[in-house]
């Protein structure tokens, strides 16, 4: 028996030994995300890429120290921004030996691999600061991928956004300042288990607006289509997904659960609906009074809550054994979402790793925004693309031809009975996919 608790304990203490600590951004204070970027000193060793994001370079040193079990932990404390906010952590590849960027730097690939909410905080009343934590040991391979590093530097950016108007009148010691929150970041590593094994990696979506209004890919619905092209077959794909549904106004979003659906080449890969837990083991972060929290605990969560605040959101996943090679279409819809009094959004991203006989540079995948509307529609489809329409041919649902055009973004289907179609999209960049249309 002792020898056994003997061993243990060597154990304990020698997975704890191998641990690995990478600090990459402490206490950073964040400021005002309506307001002009401020001109405070930025901490040494970051990039301000606005009042709502710092970034830092990984060393080549910190990338290979990186073991098997990865996890990113974030804390943020308490300024002068007493609301529920949003805040994101971002991986970023950036052309080798680029030593700045700006936010929209069109020579960059960024993917978000977590999402955190603030909850409701009075700097003047502990606890302070919340804290969040994300197993992320996929991000393994990116860090030890050689080919992606002799290209890409990796950077680590975090992001809060926050205002300090109502902080400003309602929290003692906030008078006319503009600054939000502070933001820590640190990646901590072991040697528990299995390093992932993936050398492909295509940046989907990355915090992708989408709503019904005036942010979607077909007209009146809350549909997200983006095609990508995998220039070799990729086994064992895994998908990342981070979503989260806002709209505080009455009857908004956010307090309404709704089933989401995530397609592959047409395949329902993906259901779920957000929310759904309890949000009272984060009451004790939830120090300022809100409308969420009252005096008592609550009952009744799980009826209408989304997200919680000073909760992690989840990162949902699904894995698709095998991909050929060729273009493929990813669409994310949540049919029954209303975004009353045209208020609100839904925030996705998307990103997938994966497993190639030939390792894939993400260059070579190629990912392209469509938009296909109205559908259903009555007469005329019609389809944007940054890369511009090479021909459109629409099938029957057994198969048959039944018309094409070329060079042209329409198709109209007014002569044609109701029911469902098959519209065969190539793009000028030879981009090629198949969406279903309902004529009415």
């Amino acid at each position: 028996m002792y020898k056994k608790i003997f061993f243990l304990s060597l154990l304990i203490a020698g997975l704890f030994k191998s641990q690995t600590l990478t600090p990459v951004i402490t206490q950073a204070t964040y400021y005002d995300g309506y307001a002009a970027t401020v001109s405070q000193p930025i901490p040494p060793g970051l990039i301000r890429l606005g009042n709502t994001r710092y970034s830092r370079k990984l060393t080549d040193n910190e990338l290979n120290s990186f073991q098997s079990k990865i996890t990113i932990n974030v804390k943020i404390g308490a300024l002068c921004d007493n609301y529920d906010r949003l805040g994101e952590v971002f991986l970023t590849l950036v052309p080798k030996n680029q030593t700045t960027y700006t936010m929209d730097d069109s020579n960059i690939k960024r993917i978000e691999v977590a999402r955190y909410i603030t909850p409701f905080m009075n700097k003047n009343v502990p606890p302070t600061e919340v804290p969040y934590t994300y197993d992320v040991s996929n991000l393994y391979s990116i860090f030890h991928d050689t080919q992606l590093r002799n290209t890409y530097d990796i950077y680590m950016e975090l992001d809060v956004f926050g205002v300090p108007y109502a902080a400003n009148n309602e929290v003692v010691g906030c008078n006319s300042r503009n600054d939000v929150f502070t933001g820590t970041l640190t990646l901590s590593s072991n040697n528990i288990g299995s390093p992932s094994d993936y050398n492909t990696l295509v940046p989907i979506l990355t915090y992708n607006r989408l709503n019904n209004y005036n942010s979607t890919d077909v007209t009146g619905e809350t549909v997200r289509i983006t095609t990508f092209n995998l220039p070799n077959p990729v086994s064992n794909a895994r998908f990342f997904v981070i979503s989260t549904p806002h709209g505080g106004n009455p009857g908004g979003e956010e307090y309404n659960r709704r089933q989401n659906y995530t397609y592959l080449d047409d395949v329902q890969v993906l259901t779920y609906t957000p929310g759904g837990v309890s949000c009272e083991p984060y009451r004790i972060y939830n120090t300022q009074g809100n409308r969420i929290y009252g005096f008592t605990p609550r009952t009744d969560w799980t009826l209408w809550n989304n997200w919680c605040p000073g909760a992690a959101v989840p990162i949902r996943e699904f894995t698709v054994s095998n991909m050929a090679a060729g273009n493929h279409t990813l669409k994310h819809t949540i049919p029954t979402a209303v975004f009353n009094e045209r208020n609100g959004d839904v925030y996705l991203s998307v990103y997938m790793q994966g497993k190639s006989n030939s390792s894939l540079n993400v260059k070579d995948i190629k990912t392209v925004d469509v938009a296909i509307y109205p559908n259903p529609t009555t007469d005329i489809v019609t389809i944007q693309s940054k890369a511009g329409v090479g021909s459109l041919t629409l099938f029957s649902m057994d198969g048959k031809k039944i018309s094409e055009t070329n060079k042209e973004n329409k198709i109209n289907l007014s002569s044609y009975g109701k029911g469902a179609y098959i519209l065969k999209i190539v793009l000028k960049d030879g981009t090629a996919f198949s969406h279903k249309i309902i004529k009415k």
